[in-house]
């Protein structure tokens, strides 16, 4: 991508992605082949009135030395200071911005599946969780195109093509993408008020190796599009975002269900993931590829083999109709439904059912939608209402 294209795409997750204002800090996390697109957020969130720019720069190299040769009591560890360094950023009301991609896909090949698995700065993740539960930061996450995505995506490194293709999903190609990204916050908006009006009982989804039931907490809303801060400060989480979706009964999943895209979880990919739910738990996993960094996860915690999400999308996805798997959840997950065992979203239960929302200490989206896959609202009374058809969106 040239400079002036860096540029607008940085300007857009700053307006709109975290929406930052005068005297507001910035955080940035990013991996150090990040470093251009970065420079361009540092510049664009200076433009914007930040008093200061704090960057963080992770490199999956170390990180894999650690994983391969590090002390059991180092996987997993969060350093104090990148604890009081996001919690610094909650006391200050600021804006989290984190740049994801797959610089190296495949550079943990070989490693210890279950070392990889509890690899996760846990304890930074819980104090980030927490203040988005509370509305205490505007956050959200961009992608950045490197030589090692694109190679696992085109077979190539296509640098340029990718950043084509991140271009497109985020509106670039817009008058005004800023204003284009508030107007599909708004339509996303509306399309989650039906689906919490519907209230329906269960969401169903059947397809080639899919047969499952999703129970959903009554009166749970449904969200999609925009969120806001405590103060009322409205962001975009994620770009792209193209997804609606709520917390279910965690209590309440039954069936089997087939992943559609592969998953890129903790430096490994997991491929062919299918998974079993009884009661509401996973209670078997199988992949051809990764099923023990899947397995690994959900034994961080009791709650972890359960649902803490069910999002839909449909076919006018951008990244969906790209036709491309990007081997990222930021993306793959905006191109099809999808589930996330683990961590729920309080805020979309109400205080009454709160508490029924799963909390754990993971959230792992897994893809499960495709033109072939039939989704349906299922009503107290039994009723099935279709919402998606051939990815085609069916209430009005």
């Amino acid at each position: 991508m040239d400079r002036k294209l860096l540029d607008e795409y940085a300007r857009l997750l700053i307006a709109v992605g975290v929406n930052l204002q005068p005297d507001q800090p910035l955080l940035i996390d990013a991996l150090v082949e990040h470093a251009p697109l970065v420079r361009s957020l540092v510049k664009a969130g200076y433009a914007a009135g930040a008093p200061y720019v704090d960057v963080f720069y992770g490199d999956d190299h170390v990180k894999r030395e650690l994983i391969e040769g590090g002390p059991d009591e180092a996987i997993g560890y969060s350093p104090p200071w990148l604890i009081e360094r996001m919690k610094s950023i909650g006391e200050a009301k600021g804006a989290h911005l984190g740049v994801l991609s797959s610089p190296e896909p495949g550079l943990f090949a070989g490693l210890d599946e279950s070392r990889i698995g509890r690899s996760r700065m846990i304890e930074v993740s819980n104090v980030r969780r927490d203040l988005i539960a509370a509305g205490g930061i505007t956050w959200t996450f961009g992608g950045c195109a490197t030589e090692g995505w694109a190679r696992e995506m085109f077979g190539e490194p296509d640098v340029e093509r990718l950043w084509r293709l991140i271009a497109d999903t985020a509106r670039l190609d817009e008058d005004d993408p800023v204003e284009a990204w508030w107007a599909q916050s708004r339509r996303l908006g509306k399309r989650a008020r039906l689906l919490t009006e519907r209230g329906f009982d269960a969401i169903h989804f059947s397809g080639p190796g899919t047969d499952l039931t999703v129970g959903l907490l009554p009166g749970a809303a449904w969200h999609g599009g925009g969120l806001a801060t405590a103060w009322g400060q409205e962001y975009l989480a994620n770009i792209p975002t193209e997804e609606v979706f709520t917390s279910p009964d965690w209590r309440r999943t039954e069936g089997h269900v087939r992943s559609t895209r592969p998953l890129s979880l903790m430096g490994a990919l997991v491929r062919d993931l299918e998974l079993r739910f009884e009661d509401g738990r996973i209670v078997e996993v199988n992949a051809s590829e990764g099923a023990d960094v899947v397995h690994s996860e959900l034994e961080t915690d009791e709650q972890a083999p359960f649902l803490g999400e069910v999002a839909l999308v449909d076919g006018e996805s951008r990244v969906g109709k790209s036709g491309t798997i990007f081997f990222h959840t930021l993306y793959d997950e905006n191109a099809a439904c999808h589930i996330a065992y683990g961590t729920g979203f309080p805020f979309l239960a109400g205080e009454a059912a709160a508490a029924q929302v799963n909390h754990s200490k993971v959230h792992t989206d897994l893809m499960i939608g495709a033109p072939e896959v039939a989704v349906d609202g299922i009503t107290a009374d039994g009723e099935r209402v279709p919402i998606l058809r051939d990815e085609v969106w069916q209430l009005g």
